[in-house]
């Protein structure tokens, strides 16, 4: 476990720090937009959203760049962009100002690099831990912005917030050509129409989890639009105290992580969880909603924080399970493009809702969405039938990987020329380890 901590906490890091950024506004966020210089409901919705519209255009580029071009140079690039959009949100004046640099946050588009570089430090067979140690490290992050973004923005000012995260941004710099080391060298056995994005659509089970993407992400986004909001008109909390709705559902949200990626990774029981998660987001909204009780309005933050962080561990790590290894990136590009998406959506469409029919209504529209989401989740396949081989490159023959190709149950292969090992990805229960030995032995 600590050689996977020391290959992946630096890269959690900068995801971490870039995250506590976006995080540490989310918690005040709405209230500001809509009480700026020609803020309005819908508005404030698009500033909670917003970031996220030119991170689903560019998530697939940046995901491509980094497959092509190299991990590093492409972070490098996001994150001086999202660096420069913080400084023109911190200087807006008006709410078309602030929507420029959430804009401009939006397009350091870095989260499919980070997590395909992640995906390439660590074996098939420890990416459930890697994901988990990205995952608390997020985690961590998260709970603090949500406690301290309300206590710097009642003690100075949101635009405080997004100063400090420009200068989070260029730390993570700092950690990237100091901490990161080089990705290995893979060798793929792919022809060049298999490299090609359409084929990241292709697989089922990954456009399954691009929509969990979807429904996930814009929940996420409805929920940071309606909860300052109602705290400050509904409970009439001032933004210093919002820590004492926030602390709560953050601290029980991150308890459900551990439990959620055990049963998910380990007990084969992801879909299971996913349901569960749901079911959590759904009570989460009605009592959000629908009750006059300050009590019952925290309890239903709490439910939302602990169903939407059941989801964290998995999410990324089911995604590139599914994908090819030359695929990861764009395949994490397009999972991330949904959920970028989804934020956009949920902010837009939750800010606009809620300016229509209200709180209620809004809880009720997130109760059918939810409904739906259900319903895509029972069709899933469990990524846990996905089995994964390893096999030195003294012992077996990568010449004959190809051969592969044409076997029923393979999913994928490649040579790790770094350590010296052959992988492969193949349906356990439809062909065997000893099947696979025979067609590499030397």
């Amino acid at each position: 476990m600590k050689h996977i901590v020391k290959k992946v906490l630096p890269l959690s890091l900068i995801v971490a720090l870039r995250f506590f950024g976006l995080f540490i506004v989310l918690s005040v966020l709405s209230q500001y937009a809509k009480d700026i210089d020609g803020g309005t409901a819908f508005l404030a919705g698009l500033a909670i959203g917003g970031y996220a519209l030119t991170q689903a255009v560019l998530q697939v580029p940046f995901g491509v760049m980094s497959d092509k071009f190299g991990r590093k140079k492409t972070l490098l690039f996001g994150l001086l962009l999202f660096a420069f959009g913080s400084i023109v949100a911190a200087e807006a004046t008006n709410i078309y100002m602030l929507l420029l640099g959430r804009f401009l946050q939006g397009a350091g588009a870095i989260g499919s690099v980070v997590t395909a570089m992640i995906a390439d430090q660590v074996r098939e067979d420890e990416r459930a831990h890697s994901m988990a140690v990205m995952g608390m490290v997020i985690a961590m992050s998260f709970a603090a912005a949500m406690i301290i973004g309300p206590l710097l923005a009642g003690a100075y000012s949101v635009a405080s917030l997004f100063w400090l995260t420009a200068i989070l941004a260029i730390s993570a710099l700092v950690i990237l050509f100091t901490a990161v080391p080089e990705p290995p060298k893979i060798v793929h056995h792919y022809s060049e129409e298999e490299a090609k994005i359409k084929e990241v659509f292709k697989d089922k089970d990954l456009v399954r989890m691009y929509i969990t993407f979807l429904f996930h992400s814009s929940t996420m986004a409805i929920a940071f639009f309606i909860i300052p909001i109602l705290l400050k008109n509904k409970f009439h909390m001032e933004t210093v105290e919002y820590w004492k709705v926030y602390l709560p559902a953050v601290i029980f949200g991150i308890l459900a992580m551990a439990p959620a990626a055990i049963l998910g990774e380990k007990y084969g029981k992801g879909k299971e969880i996913f349901l569960a998660s749901i079911g959590f987001i759904i009570a989460s909204f009605l009592l959000m909603g629908f009750t006059s009780s300050f009590f019952l309005f925290a309890v239903g933050a709490t439910f939302f924080f602990i169903g939407f962080n059941m989801f964290e561990p998995l999410l990324q790590s089911f995604v590139s399970k599914f994908a090819k290894v030359h695929q990861k990136g764009a395949a994490l590009g397009v999972a991330n493009t949904f959920s970028y998406v989804g934020i956009f959506l949920g902010g837009a469409i939750g800010g606009w809702l809620y300016g229509v029919v209200g709180e209620k209504g809004l809880a009720i529209a997130v109760t059918i969405l939810s409904i739906f989401w259900i319903a895509w989740i029972i069709g899933m396949r469990n990524p846990a039938l996905r089995a994964n081989l390893f096999l030195s490159t003294d012992e077996y023959d990568d010449s004959k990987l190809p051969a592969l190709k044409t076997i029923k149950g393979i999913n994928d292969f490649y040579t790790n020329h770094t350590e010296n090992l052959i992988v492969i990805k193949y349906e356990d229960g439809v062909i065997s380890e000893d099947e696979i030995k025979e067609v590499l032995r030397a």
